[in-house]
């Protein structure tokens, strides 16, 4: 039996809850990152061997003889470990998404809580030392959704809700990554990555489920800009993480927009974008000298600057199309969005500055995502949890 889309069913509930969680999620983890509690918990997924964090005296006098290098910072532990925990929250939340894009498929819901399972076994093997058993369940986890997905017979959302399992596990890993090779730059942006990429798939399944689309195709060329801007947002959103993560958010100072009282600095690009390092170097507080970082930091501006110009252009074009409010929402946020910037360098990097634009630059991504949804041909209709 087929229904009309119910904007308050129960999948588009977890969706929106979801994506509110990861947006969350991803200011928290940008809060952990810019206070410099990123490693306070040395281990992965306990913290200091516990499911919470050390809080009582003889807690924390074993976890300092048992990781003498890293002693406790309770300032700090909580706010890595509550991270992680938040994460966990919404991977419970995706669990229960993609069992609901399935939900009478049998085969295809037992495949999904096969993955589930198969996922928490991993990560037991891992507490327990079983390293190499871990990740094969882990490649496993991450492939059975994959799999389901591309075989479901049913709308694009519901089969996006699927692969969004494999994503949030993926996304386990990179956490986990982060931890272990001691914030590795490649790592910290990718997971910055992957929780946006989560954010942007759970809005999107969230607002195609409510309804949100066009009548017919007259926005197919329009939607195609509005890709080109998402890719553009998204390099440039990668570029920040870059940033952030090899510690050159301030390599140029207080000065703006010269750097060092220069307009181009001593540069070096190719040691700034080495992805790769090798494991076993503490990146913590950064290792590029700081020609690096200034090439790191001017790419960052000339980013900033190609993504104004163009999302500019976009938002007059989009209002001119018909959609004046998201283009008039995504032109004030592009304003707002350059002016934190400014303010981090001028202000030398003030935490709630900094988090505003962290902000900022996800409701920029959700913008774009809202107009992508709203120029595609609407689903008129959509199997429910009482389709035989």
């Amino acid at each position: 039996m087929k229904s009309s889309i119910s904007s308050w069913s129960w999948p588009t509930r977890i969706a929106v809850f979801g994506a509110t969680v990861a947006f969350c999620l991803v200011v928290f983890g940008a809060f952990v990152r810019l206070s410099h509690a990123g490693l306070s918990c040395p281990d992965w997924p306990t913290c200091y061997g516990q499911a919470s964090w050390p809080g009582h005296g003889s807690d924390i006098a074993q976890a300092n003889a048992a990781f003498p290098d890293r002693p406790v910072e309770m300032h700090k532990t909580w706010r890595e470990q509550g991270h992680r925990m938040l994460a966990g929250a919404l991977g419970v939340l995706i669990l229960a998404l993609a069992a609901s894009a399935v939900w009478q498929r049998k085969r295809a819901l037992g495949a999904i809580v096969i993955a589930a399972a198969i996922a928490a076994i991993g990560v037991v093997s891992y507490i327990k030392g079983a390293h190499d058993f871990s990740a094969i369940c882990s490649v496993i986890a991450l492939a059975i959704p994959v799999f389901v997905a591309a075989r479901l017979e049913r709308p694009a959302p519901w089969r996006i809700a699927v692969v969004l399992l494999s994503v949030v596990i993926f996304q386990a890993m990179l956490g986990m990554w982060t931890v272990t090779w001691l914030l590795k730059p490649v790592v910290v942006m990718s997971h910055l990555l992957g929780g946006l990429t989560t954010f942007a798939l759970l809005s999107y399944v969230a607002l195609r489920l409510s309804g949100v689309g066009a009548n017919d195709d007259h926005w197919a060329s329009t939607r195609k800009l509005v890709a080109i801007g998402l890719l553009l947002l998204g390099l440039q959103i990668a570029l920040g993480g870059w940033t952030s993560a090899n510690y050159a958010a301030l390599t140029c100072g207080l000065d703006f927009p010269t750097c060092q009282g220069q307009w181009w600095p001593p540069t070096d690009f190719h040691e700034g974008f080495v992805l790769w390092r090798g494991i076993g170097v503490n990146y913590e507080g950064g290792v590029l000298d700081v020609a690096a970082r200034n090439a790191i930091q001017m790419a960052h501006r000339i980013g900033a600057l190609i993504v104004f110009c163009y999302l500019g252009w976009l938002s007059h074009r989009l209002a001119r199309r018909g959609l004046r409010w998201p283009a008039i929402f995504l032109g004030i946020g592009l304003v707002i969005q350059v002016g934190l910037g400014i303010a981090n360098i001028k202000l030398a990097l003030p935490m709630p500055i900094a988090l505003a634009h962290v902000s900022v630059a996800v409701i920029l991504l959700f913008t774009l995502i809202f107009i992508l949804a709203r120029t595609q041909r609407r689903v008129t209709t959509m199997p429910t949890f009482h389709d035989a």
